[in-house]
């Protein structure tokens, strides 16, 4: 059975995609150097490693929805799963380099994006978690199939500011936030009522007025 390790060795944001997209580039050597593996079929399970990095006191408070009261953390502080990579990695002898392309949302439902967004600076510690199928060549170069052990993984620290300039980029000085259709409507209907152009006129106006009301 083929001895692989697997690496993360790099990540950039791709310039010009549709939507946000992070490649990793991941780096799998065989143990003999002369081995010939014909194709993996690699299935990455990617985790947020939240535990691997400290949290100043302004990051705790933004981290307020993800993990609640600060004095909870022993219990609410874990791992949380980013997303799910699948690829098929081409023939190769003794070592290889492929791309991991993993999508990202600015939707602030998504229990990712509001950890990643809270972060100010220092880098987001990933872990990689790989499953899949080895097609390899026996000894008479006959085929042979074997499953990645699950115990196989790699680690890799994302500087946070790679994020934040992706979304910069693609959302400049934006949020995005989810709606359900009803709460879309009846917000609508006040902009139309209150003759407001922009909905950020909507939610600053309904802002001050909940401000009002706690200081009378």
């Amino acid at each position: 059975m083929p001895d692989l390790t697997f690496e993360v060795v790099d990540a950039e944001a791709l310039p010009f995609a549709a939507i946000p997209t992070l490649t990793f580039r991941l780096r799998i050597t065989a143990q003999h150097k002369e081995e010939t593996i014909h194709t993996i079929a690699l299935h990455s399970q990617v985790q947020l490693a939240v535990t691997r990095r400290q949290y100043s006191p302004a990051v705790q408070a933004r981290l307020l929805d993800v993990f609640g009261e600060r004095h909870r953390w022993g219990s609410t502080l874990h791992n949380l799963l980013w997303t799910h990579v699948s690829t098929v990695v081409p023939r190769f002898i003794g070592q290889t380099v492929v791309d991991l392309p993993i999508s990202c949302t600015y939707d602030f439902d998504v229990v990712s994006t509001k950890y990643m967004a809270a972060l100010e600076d220092g880098e987001i510690p990933l872990l990689f978690l790989f499953s899949g199928t080895i097609f390899y060549a026996g000894a008479q170069e006959q085929l042979q199939v074997e499953q990645i052990p699950w115990s196989t993984e790699a680690s890799y620290r994302l500087p946070v500011v790679n994020w934040q300039e992706m979304m910069d980029r693609y959302y400049p000085n934006t949020a995005w936030l989810h709606l359900r259709r009803d709460m879309f409507e009846r917000l609508y209907e006040y902009k139309l009522r209150s003759g407001l152009s922009a909905w950020e006129d909507v939610f600053a106006q309904l802002l001050l007025a909940s401000e009002k009301e706690v200081w009378t």
